[in-house]
């Protein structure tokens, strides 16, 4: 039983210790990454925070991006019974000194775009940063059902004024999109 223990424990050591030279912090952010289900059966999606810096008009912007499960959301049961914490994803868009967007986003913010049958079903995934195009900053956002293939892909469009506008993607145009001719 004793050895059964050890090589139980002994993965988790081992990670412990690799990471036994990084600050507090990290180690706290690499423990935030890892999906979990707490004691009453709730699964949760990681935290994850994303940090980018581009060139929009000739002017330097930063965005951060930061994902984290909210209680307050109602939950998600899928059909097998599991239940979800959804997420709110906070978006903050600056430029030198200057806040373009801040917003924290919750899937009710695409409830315009996607339907309800769906997003009752489903969970906010997630939220990066894309392209910039002439109409403006361009973020890639999804809703999907909770671990699975099935979601909804979604694009944020931000002026450098800071209006936003959302739309769905149509997934057949993107993927001509991306096979441009030589």
């Amino acid at each position: 039983m004793g050895k059964l223990v050890y090589w139980l424990l002994l993965p988790l050591a081992v990670a412990v210790s690799a990471c036994g030279g990084k600050k507090g912090i990290e180690n706290q952010s690499l423990l935030a990454r890892i999906d979990s289900i707490d004691a009453h059966g709730l699964q949760r999606m990681q935290t994850s925070k994303s940090e980018t810096n581009f060139k929009f008009k000739g002017k330097e912007y930063h965005s951060f991006v930061s994902r984290t499960p909210d209680e307050s959301l109602p939950h998600v049961t899928n059909e097998m019974g599991d239940t979800y914490v959804d997420n709110k994803i906070v978006l903050r868009l600056t430029r030198g000194n200057e806040t373009v967007l801040n917003k924290t986003f919750t899937k009710n913010d695409f409830s315009s775009v996607v339907d309800a049958k769906f997003l009752s079903k489903s969970i906010l995934e997630g939220l990066v940063y894309d392209k910039t195009t002439s109409q403006g900053i361009v973020y890639a956002a999804s809703v999907c059902y909770p671990q699975t293939d099935l979601y909804m892909p979604l694009s944020i469009t931000i002026t450098a004024d800071g209006k936003m506008s959302i739309r769905k993607v149509d997934m057949l145009d993107e993927n001509l999109n991306d096979e441009a001719p030589n």
